[in-house]
């Protein structure tokens, strides 16, 4: 009962292994419909790709330079959006002290252009006034007697003692139908500005800057839903302020709901969501919002709706900049430093291959068979990521791949130098795989966690290729346990139920006598076969009874010369 227990389940890890391989194939075949394709994505080294150099822009007015601080944070900042995950294989460097110089793989996408040069400077304030993007008609513009006027200095950010004569002329006069709306670089945080919306269907008068995009924690995107939990099929971004943004944005929605509440046509109601100077969102307050995480909807797409949530979370660039040059670059090593390293890795797998068969026997195929699969699987789960999260093999995964064959090898020589060990001591082969697994699969475990310890560190600790090498070496030591557990193991114990295995046939691998097997003394005078199941036994025990067929043994060849002697006199008579 036991033994077809143990077989059905290696019958199951073996269906759950082909189960593993499916999964990943069908979700390559289901990205090629989408731009997907069945080849790994290749970094910079290796495909070339494109290269912007960006130059800062800088208000000679005011005379303003730039700082190597600045360029710094600036530089941190692009590569945390182009290459969040940290294996898109993008370069991002200064050059010269001024520009910076950034290059990525493939072609260059317009969002991602633009997720690049975007500062993504995100401040809210709250609306005095809004109407038309077109300019008021000079037959239509306030007289000079009708112009508002402050009476008081201004209470809040929706007080209107903010407009002043001149601002309100600045408001009639824009018209942000034009594709240059204003100057954003010239509005004051602390004082009341014009503006235009994203799409030029509106413009605005705001208060001053009431919570700064810094205040943002993080940042997410979302569908939208309604209040019942139903999609309305819009995407929203989820932000999520800190906690002293929390209590002012308390505060401001507190205030506004209190206008709404007493006239629900007043513009200042309102509150405006502006990026770079452009007036994203004003939403209605509808309710205080209390636990600081309001949600910024909009025409956003998902893509959109993805981009600005990267920008938010990753924070503003301290600096704006244009592209000064776009360029496409080819590969810094090429097709023939990929071919070298195949070829290295081609070698190191025929001489492991050939150790395998030489050391192993016919159990060697089990080492070879299970490389293959993990190489296989390795493969599959790269090209799935190309996609998923733009993983970019480089020189260094592949190196992280070569490497990854010494350590897949590794878990099967630790499971079945046990399984001989065991074999050794008495035990049946079927006996040996089940007590030589339950102690090798705890040595396997504590060598794969040290390896992806390792690789962690090394992801966390590094950038640019060393960071692809760190993810191809976890990826891969997460694949070996994977088949280590579903495929290695199953397969041993099938091949040790089958005759030829089970008996230790010559060229199994597993040959009892071969192995230096030691039959083990049981008492009134038997001793216990390799053919014989027994209970498994301590380190302690086995000695003791290795140490009793020894002195047994000794004793009888005492005995033997002892009688000899004798025999010759009876022999002579």
């Amino acid at each position: 009962m036991a033994k077809t227990a143990t077989v059905a389940k290696a019958r199951g890890a073996l269906a759950s292994m082909a189960l593993v391989l499916l999964i990943v194939a069908g979700g390559i075949f289901s990205t090629t419909s989408s731009g997907g394709s069945w080849l790994p994505k290749l970094a910079l080294d290796l495909s070339g790709g494109t290269q912007l150099i960006l130059a800062p822009q800088v208000n000679d007015a005011e005379g303003g330079t730039i700082t190597a601080e600045q360029l710094d944070q600036a530089v941190e900042i692009i590569r945390q959006r182009v290459d969040g995950s940290g294996v898109a294989e993008a370069e991002i460097t200064t050059q010269s002290g001024q520009n910076v110089v950034v290059s990525v793989p493939g072609t260059l996408s317009p969002e991602t252009r633009n997720l690049i040069q975007t500062s993504a400077q995100m401040s809210f304030r709250a609306v005095i006034s809004a109407g038309p993007a077109e300019a008021v008609a000079a037959d239509k513009a306030l007289a000079e007697d009708a112009l508002p006027k402050p009476t008081a200095e201004p209470a809040d950010g929706s007080d209107t003692n903010w407009v002043t004569s001149e601002l309100w002329r600045q408001y009639e006069a824009l018209d942000c139908t034009l594709p240059a709306h204003v100057d954003t670089s010239t509005q004051d945080p602390r004082a009341a500005i014009v503006a235009c919306s994203t799409d030029g269907t509106e413009k605005y008068i705001l208060g001053p800057i009431e919570i700064n995009g810094t205040d943002i924690e993080t940042a997410s995107y979302s569908p939208v839903t309604n209040s019942t939990g139903i999609s309305t099929g819009q995407w929203g971004v989820n932000i999520v302020f800190d906690p002293a943004a929390t209590e002012t944005f308390k505060n401001v929605t507190t205030r506004l709901n209190a206008i709404r509440g007493a006239n629900p046509s007043d513009a200042r109601a309102r509150f405006a969501i502006m990026l770079d100077g452009q007036v994203l969102s004003s939403p209605v307050t509808q309710a205080v919002i209390s636990d600081g995480k309001p949600q910024i909807t909009g025409n956003f797409t998902e893509e959109t709706a993805k981009n600005l949530a990267e920008q938010l979370k990753y924070g503003a660039l301290p600096i704006s900049f244009t592209i000064q040059s776009e360029q496409q670059i080819s590969a810094t090593l090429g097709a023939e430093q990929l071919k070298m390293g195949l070829i290295a890795g081609l070698i190191g797998l025929l001489l492991v291959f050939v150790y395998s068969l030489f050391q192993y026997r016919l159990v060697g195929l089990v080492n070879i068979t299970s490389i293959l699969v993990a190489g296989l699987l390795s493969y599959g789960v790269i090209v799935l990521l190309g996609y998923v999260m733009n993983y970019r093999l480089s020189l260094a995964g592949v190196a992280g791949l070569i490497v990854s064959i010494g350590l897949m090898a590794d878990s099967f020589i630790v499971y079945f130098e046990r399984i001989r060990d065991e074999i050794r001591t008495g035990r049946t082969i079927p006996a040996a795989i089940d007590h030589g697994w339950h102690r090798a699969k705890r040595t396997i475990m504590a060598s794969k966690a040290v390896n992806l310890l390792a690789a962690v560190v090394l992801y966390f600790a590094s950038v640019g290729n060393v960071r692809g090498f760190a993810f191809t070496l976890g990826l891969t030591a997460v694949s070996d346990l994977i088949i280590t557990f579903l495929f290695i193991h199953p397969v041993m114990v099938l091949l040790g139920r089958k005759d030829y295995f089970a008996r230790g046939g010559r060229f199994s691998g597993m040959d009892p006598v071969a192995l230096g097997s030691t039959p083990l003394y049981r008492g009134a005078g038997r001793v216990r076969t390799v053919q014989e199941n027994r209970e498994r036994l301590s380190l302690a025990e086995r000695k003791r009874l290795e140490r009793l067929a020894a002195e047994k043994q000794e004793q009888e060849n005492t005995s033997e010369e002892a009688e000899s002697p004798k025999n010759e006199e009876a022999n002579r008579g």
